[in-house]
Order: structure tokens, then sequence, then C-alpha cells
């Protein structure tokens, strides 16, 4: 099924583009949620006019992502855990510790951005990179320290 996106969609491409999409996702999700319409030539002509707002939208977007990455590039967080033997975790950091890290410092993230290629299971020292948009990837620095424990 051949259809024109109407808004930026990670997996398949920018606002304004057309591709090919299985036709249960394009007939039970993109067009019921208006993110995309069907690719006719009418359609086509509609978009075409459309360009130049949607070139504007993604200039804007990409605009506020390469912020976002100056700001998110100087970010460090600490994500203490349990651990044996002193370096192996009880357990991982996933990518959802590190958003809730990231949420107590103010920055709002979608949990799918943060590109963990497999959970973290020692401590120490990760460059973990965030995808805030297309080619505009920063990478945040996580320490992930002992829990101390409690002496009685």
């Amino acid at each position: 099924m051949r259809v024109i996106l109407k808004e930026t969609i990670d997996t398949l491409g920018i606002a304004g583009t057309e591709c090919e999409v299985a036709p249960g996702y394009g007939r039970n999700y993109l067009l019921p949620q208006g993110k995309a319409v069907l690719a006719t030539p009418q359609n086509r002509r509609v978009m075409e006019q459309a360009r130049a707002k949607l070139e504007l939208q993604i200039a804007k977007e990409k605009k506020l992502a390469e912020e976002m990455a100056e700001k998110i590039k100087a970010v460090e967080i600490t994500i203490k855990a349990k651990v044996r033997e002193e370096i192996y975790l009880y357990g991982s950091v996933t990518t959802h510790d590190i958003k809730d890290a990231l949420n107590a410092q103010d920055i709002d993230l979608e949990r799918r951005s943060i590109l963990l290629a497999e959970p973290i299971k020692e401590t120490g020292e990760y460059k973990v990179p965030i995808r805030l948009y297309k080619d505009v990837e920063p990478e945040i620095t996580v320490f992930v320290v002992a829990e101390e424990k409690d002496e009685k």
C-alpha cells in the first residue's frame, strides 16, 4: 500500500514523503490516526502544494532537535544499583531507568529515543546515544555506581 506521510515517523520517513507500507499497518494505524493519506494523484497534488509548508516545518523541527542536542550533550546522570562482587549488578540498568534519571533533571524524552544497545549489567561509565531527530544523536554520559550498603 502506497501512502503519503502527513507527519514524520521514525521508521518510515519524514512528512511529505511517499512510501510503501504493509496494508494492515496503513489501514489500521496510519490512515485512522491521520498520520498518512493514500497515495492517489489528487493527494499527491495536494501534498505538492503543501510541500513548502512541510519543508519549513521540517527545518523548524530539526533546529529544535539541534538546540536540544546542545543541551543534552553536557548531561551526566548517575544511577545507583545493587551490586555483587563490587562490579556486577543485580538485574540491569535499562532505558526505563535512564529515562527516569533524565526526568529527574527536567529532560523529557520518549523511552524509545534512548538508543541503548543492551541493558547495562556492570558498574562504570557509559556513553548512551539519544535520537532526537534523523541524524541528530547526541550522547549522554551514564555513570552506574554501587548502592551503598547499610552498616549495622
